[in-house]
């Protein structure tokens, strides 16, 4: 799905649109920020208020986040409903509550004895369309509750199996405990559970320790802002 009919194809050139009536913009998201940090920031520079993204990136996670600015706003089911891409790492032997680097480590194995035939043939057990539990430490309502403030009181719920699919799971690299890939898959997949589930399959736990958003349809980060680039390009055109 490209921008569509009416709005603004954008990319970090130099050159901004004349008006932001109407703006799909890719950012891409620095490490430390949630996805409504960047919608506060833009807010900020631009002196709009009605604009919103096309899916959550976890704080830990960098890469592209989908804003949609004022009429464009209107488009936010058709960009959540596209496919994404995503590189990461994950360790093995290690396994924390939230699935990834933002909680302590609960549980320790020895990973040591896998071998890499054996981790790459287990992440193609994971293509096709699969059944994934979503993290406790994740945005899901249940009765009427952010799943992650029950999770910071310590409480853990059964969570519903949603499907996914997985069109690529792809180790690149493997360095000790370490396992490096890329992934191509549907809307609604959690890369942090993916990850958690391949260190249950193989026996020693997992949790993700990176994870970078590369692509939403055919939106990709080599063509989205930083907000540094947007806001020193914002300030040479004031009247933008």
């Amino acid at each position: 799905m490209g921008a569509g009919p009416g709005v603004a194809p954008f990319s970090p050139a130099p050159k901004l649109p004349a008006s932001w009536e109407r703006v799909v913009l890719p950012v891409d998201k620095p490490k430390g920020w949630s996805s409504f940090d960047v919608i506060r920031r833009l807010r900020r520079l631009l002196r709009i208020k009605k604009m919103g993204h096309a899916g959550t990136l976890d704080p830990m996670a960098t890469g592209l986040l989908i804003v949609l600015i004022g009429k464009a706003t209107k488009l936010q089911d058709g960009y959540m409903g596209q496919p994404k891409s995503y590189t990461g790492t994950l360790r093995l032997g290690a396994t924390t509550p939230s699935y990834d680097a933002e909680s302590e480590v609960t549980e320790r194995r020895d990973w040591q004895h896998l071998t890499e035939a054996q981790i790459r043939t287990a992440s193609n057990g994971f293509l096709g369309e699969i059944e994934q539990r979503p993290p406790m430490y994740s945005a899901i309502k249940i009765g009427g509750e952010r799943l992650y403030k029950k999770a910071r009181r310590g409480e853990t719920v059964e969570r519903p199996l949603r499907r996914v699919t997985i069109t690529r799971f792809e180790i690149t690299e493997i360095d000790g405990p370490d396992v490096s890939f890329v992934v191509d898959c549907s809307k609604g997949t959690y890369i942090r559970s993916l990850a958690h589930d391949l260190g249950q399959h193989l026996g020693v736990g997992a949790h993700l320790t990176s994870l970078r958003r590369t692509a939403i349809g055919d939106h990709s980060v080599a063509q989205a802002w930083t907000l540094e680039a947007l806001a020193t390009a914002l300030d040479q055109n004031p009247s933008t």
